[in-house]
């Protein structure tokens, strides 16, 4: 029975290599079409959760979870059950290292992993973002070296992650899905595969094409928040505000898109992933003078929440040195606990660099988690009005929906607005 019919009459098992903001979903989704699905990660307290039936990510719920596992699933460490599989697909982090090269050590250290169990007949996606050309240069020679051709025994595919943590619009069953083959009969397998349980799948010419529709995504947003975020500073400066501005704008019913400002950016992709193609592009001699000068504005929007916060405190007559200041909102975006990249850190870590006394508040994350290059010892802090008139200064960095803003308006002693929440509103320190 060849790959196609397998997935035809739900026999393909398909493993997920990853379980995080991207794996996890796409298990769900893979379980609810009636495929057998593996989980495999090498988090060990990761695997025991989700064999337990518990969820690690706030916007799924246990329950979901523990239905999955009674219907079947299973997590795993074990990686020599990579062979059980038919389908591979990896959903690892591609970090930048601290030089902003591109970090492709958890890509390569799966393949590592997985490579003496390949076998003929299988299908390996790889949804990490990445620059192009990585499936073919750095994927295909593990076909090559356990013996395997692609489009002849074995499948070899690019199908870019969508997930959008929180957003109660789009689902992974309902967000088009790109992908690309290394040979036609690569990408018949891996349309094949994906359209059992996405709705809509997108092909394209090839591996190379499907990584680089990902960077376009990516880079598209990143220049667009680069350019609202200087438009907020010239704004400023002119008394204008920026949120009050884009409102309007938007209005217009054609060729405009609505972005908004904030103290920076934040999550896996939009930091990260327009700088895999800076680095690419550099082995054409090619220099991404958009991609990079959106860069260091975005990069730059910490500083200027801290400098807008500086002069608030030194028209109260304090400093910032030995000041008290509560963080609002942790995480990267509204409503999720994924603090990966989030610009609310940089803030604090300015802040704490400066001498201020730094405390957060975020339901979403109770206590502040293992970063690779953040370090506080903090939980999050119960908003009452005797707390927030406790501190010198507040900074609403992450607008979640369950901030009682009334509240903070009337209490806050200082308040620094970098969400537009509240406009308007004599008083408050726009940033």
């Amino acid at each position: 029975m060849n790959f196609s019919d397998k997935v035809a009459d739900k026999t393909a098992k398909v493993g997920i290599l990853g379980l995080g903001y991207v794996g996890i979903p796409l298990a769900l989704r893979v379980h609810e079409v009636g495929l057998p699905v593996l989980g495999l990660d090498i988090d060990t307290r990761r695997v025991e959760q989700l064999n337990a039936g518990k969820s690690p990510i706030k916007h799924i719920s246990g329950d979901e979870i523990n239905a999955m596992r009674q219907g079947g699933f299973e997590a795993t460490t074990d990686f020599s059950r990579a062979a059980e599989c038919d389908a591979l697909l990896i959903c690892v982090p591609t970090p930048l290292d601290k030089t902003r090269e591109p970090d492709l050590s958890f890509v390569t250290a799966t393949m590592d992993l997985i490579a003496p169990y390949l076998r003929k007949g299988q299908l390996v996606s790889l949804e990490s973002t990445t620059w192009p050309g990585t499936t073919r240069e750095i994927l295909l020679p593990y076909l090559e070296k356990a013996g395997l051709t692609a489009g002849v025994d074995a499948y070899l595919v690019y199908s870019p992650e969508r997930e959008d943590p929180g957003n109660e619009n789009f689902t992974t069953r309902t967000i088009p899905k790109v992908v690309g083959g290394m040979t036609p009969a690569c990408l018949d397998a891996g349309v094949a595969l994906y359209g059992a349980f996405i709705d809509h799948v997108v092909p394209v010419s090839s591996t190379d094409a499907s990584e680089m529709v990902k960077l376009l995504e990516n880079i598209h947003r990143s220049i667009n928040i680069g350019l609202v975020n200087e438009l907020k500073v010239v704004a400023d400066a002119m008394g204008l505000d920026i949120f009050e501005i884009v409102d309007a704008a938007k209005t217009k019913p054609f060729g405009f898109t609505a972005y908004y400002p904030g103290p920076g950016i934040g999550g896996h992709c939009i930091p990260i992933d327009p700088f895999y193609l800076t680095w690419k592009a550099r082995e054409f001699g090619l220099h991404t003078r958009f991609i990079e000068l959106a860069g260091e504005i975005n990069e730059a929007m910490p500083q200027y929440v801290v400098d807008k916060t500086v002069r608030a405190l030194n028209e109260a007559g304090k400093s910032l040195k030995g000041a008290k200041v509560l963080a609002l909102g942790i995480a990267y975006k509204r409503d999720v606990d994924d603090m990966r990249e989030s610009p609310s850190v940089f803030v604090m870590e300015l802040l704490r660099d400066w001498g201020a006394d730094v405390a957060y508040s975020d339901s979403n994350v109770p206590v502040f988690p293992e970063m690779r290059e953040h370090n506080f010892d903090l939980s999050s802090v119960d908003l009452s009005p005797e707390v927030l008139e406790s501190y010198d200064a507040v900074i609403l960095l992450t607008d979640h929906t369950d901030f009682d803003y009334d509240m903070i308006r009337k209490h806050a002693p200082i308040l620094v607005d970098t969400r537009g929440k509240f406009r308007g509103d004599e008083g408050v320190v726009r940033a």
